[in-house]
């Protein structure tokens, strides 16, 4: 099982703060009081029903949800979804269960489980980037080329503009889409959007694609390793390394169990 595709469903999964660890409840969407600025976001149903709890019960379940956050992180899959539970007996209405458990059945690759609860996170938490991304990965991996495209899209405009690390990431996925999808044209635009001065590793990762895509498999070794000296934290090149292997160019240390995925 190749460990190494979870990276980025690691990373999203820490964009999104549990609404549990609030415990005071935000004010109700109102008016403005300057011009220009944007009104207070009312509060959705499921997050009033949490909030109506006791607190006593919205402390266990932060506790919960936490530890579960903690040993998923630590890689403690059995551990966590036992915490998953005990949060869900106290309220399973809360997106960040379903997203959690559903990283949690990713590691195990299944990705139908996976898909299921990511799905129900988002009926929850509609637009949120944490689990949209999650949903994209998983349409990646499975290689649902055009699902995982249009997916990729939308996840684009609901990234904060200033998350240059993961929208970087996302694009280049989006390269990768449509590369299989056969557009050409647009993954050379996409490709030379930016250069060797931006701050991401995606100009060297783009061009190591390309020339993948070329069979030149020399000058795509030189891109990934100029990659390296460049940004030197393994942290940071991990999730395009992963990305290169979900998608097919560079084999994963683990075996390909991966290919038994059907490509569309």
């Amino acid at each position: 099982m190749k460990l190494s595709v979870l990276t980025p469903l690691a990373l999203a999964l820490v964009l999104a703060p549990l609404m549990a660890q609030n415990e005071s409840a935000p004010a109700p969407a109102e008016a403005p009081k300057n011009e220009g600025e944007a009104p207070k976001q009312e509060l959705n149903a499921n997050q009033k029903a949490f909030l109506n709890l006791p607190e006593e019960q919205r402390k266990e379940f932060a506790k919960h949800l936490g530890e579960a956050s903690r040993l998923f992180q630590a890689k403690r899959i059995f551990e966590s979804l036992d915490e998953i539970f005990k949060a869900e007996k106290i309220f399973k209405e809360a997106p960040e269960i379903y997203n959690l458990r559903g990283s949690c059945y990713v590691e195990f690759r299944d990705f139908d489980k996976a898909m299921e609860d990511f799905r129900k996170a988002s009926q929850l938490s509609p637009n949120n980037p944490s689990i949209e991304f999650n949903i994209a990965e998983v349409l990646f991996v499975t290689k649902k080329w055009q699902e995982a495209h249009d997916a990729f899209e939308k996840l684009l405009t609901l990234l904060p503009q200033n998350d240059v690390a993961l929208g970087r990431l996302v694009e280049f996925k989006l390269l990768l889409c449509k590369e299989k999808l056969g557009r050409k044209n647009e993954v050379i635009v996409l490709a030379g959007k930016y250069d060797y001065l931006d701050e991401s590793p995606f100009y060297y990762f783009a061009q190591a694609a390309l020339a993948y895509e070329n069979n030149d498999l020399l000058k795509a070794e030189e891109w990934l390793a100029m990659s390296g000296r460049i940004f030197r934290d393994p942290n940071v090149l991990a999730p395009w390394q992963d990305t290169l292997v979900e998608f097919g160019y560079i084999k994963s240390f683990y075996g390909d169990d991966a290919a038994a995925a059907p490509a569309n």
